[in-house]
């Protein structure tokens, strides 16, 4: 991820166009990081930060990737804005973006609700926000939550069209109709034929630097993301 995950149910494959790929540098960075941890705790209730986006770390085993905080906050301003007061907020694989919302930094995060559908149970201490997700099963998901969201932000663990298939089912069963997609620019021709989407002007950026090029894409006229 991209702030997604590559899900441990599911083996890297051996062409590059499946996972988001590092630049040299980061690759040794990232390298260095894993070598000196094992698995990051997850945060706890008792923890100041525990919505600061890093309170649960990145695992490059799972090939996790945080967006940085300025993309952090304009996909939740974003998201805010488009669910309005009392709206509902799903994040598909997008962590640091709940992480975001949470933080009571980001105006009108106080009267929205948030939950978060991921695959890496670390994040299940955020307690009932946090639902477990494995995009190879994308129905598997409580009744309740069917049409139950003002808008649905995704972020889809591969650039591959059969993980973004898989994952349009989960979009379309939580989504009142509202998405938000950010995912590598070359799955934009699916973004279109599976979900309807438009490209956005704005560029999402991580905190590692990936080399694969990431943009968003909705299913709206939106107006802080300059599409």
């Amino acid at each position: 991820m991209v702030d997604a995950l590559c899900w441990a149910c599911k083996e890297m494959s051996d062409g590059d166009d499946d996972v988001p790929r590092l630049s040299a540098d980061t690759l040794a960075a990232l390298q260095e990081f894993y070598n000196e941890t094992s698995h990051p705790d997850a945060p706890t209730a008792a923890s100041a930060d525990k919505f600061s986006v890093g309170a649960v770390g990145e695992d490059w085993g799972m090939s996790q990737f945080w967006y940085d905080d300025v993309t952090a906050t304009r996909l939740a301003e974003e998201v805010i804005q488009e669910a309005g007061d009392g709206g509902r907020i799903a994040c598909v694989s997008a962590p640091s973006v709940y992480q975001k919302l949470k933080q009571g930094v980001v105006e009108g995060s106080d009267r929205i609700s948030a939950v978060l559908l991921e695959y890496d149970r670390r994040f299940a201490a955020y307690g009932d926000d946090f639902l477990f997700y494995d995009y190879n099963h994308p129905l598997a998901l409580p009744a309740a939550l069917q049409g139950a969201f003002d808008i649905v932000l995704v972020d889809p663990p591969y650039l591959a069209l059969e993980c973004l298939s898989k994952v349009t089912q989960t979009v379309k069963y939580l989504s009142k109709g509202k998405v938000l997609l950010c995912t590598g620019a070359i799955m934009e021709e699916h973004a279109e034929d599976l979900l309807g989407l438009r490209r956005c002007g704005f560029l999402p950026k991580h905190n590692k630097n990936l080399a694969n090029e990431f943009r968003c894409f909705t299913s709206y006229d939106s107006r802080l993301l300059s599409c």
